[in-house]
């Protein structure tokens, strides 16, 4: 799974065919550390169908602060460009899995 560095990798992300999924987290996260196996995991599972990367807030402020982020993990699911699902806090797998199907039906 890819990390977004920049405002710019975003935009060519967006700008693709295949519905997104961001992960806002950071290193010193405990929640978000539980979370990243799960996510990795989906991430294999959807290759090709769903984009699944991952933003760091301390990294990438201003992604995070146009994301209006107040606390991570924050999940933002993304097709056509629109936002149309936020999950905030570990969320099991079973949920994110539905919520990923739902947003490549």
């Amino acid at each position: 799974m890819k990390n977004i560095q920049n405002q710019s990798e975003f935009d060519q992300l967006v700008n693709q065919s295949n519905p997104i999924l961001l992960d806002f987290y950071a290193d010193w996260c405990g929640p978000c550390q539980t979370l990243l196996p799960i996510v990795d995991k989906l991430s294999n599972e959807y290759k090709g169908t769903v984009e699944i990367r991952k933003v760091n807030v301390d990294e990438n402020q201003e992604l995070a602060a146009q994301f209006k982020v107040r606390s991570i993990p924050a999940l933002f699911f993304i097709k056509d460009n629109q936002i149309v699902d936020r999950v905030n806090g570990v969320v099991p797998e079973g949920a994110l899995r539905t919520k990923l199907n739902a947003l490549i039906a």
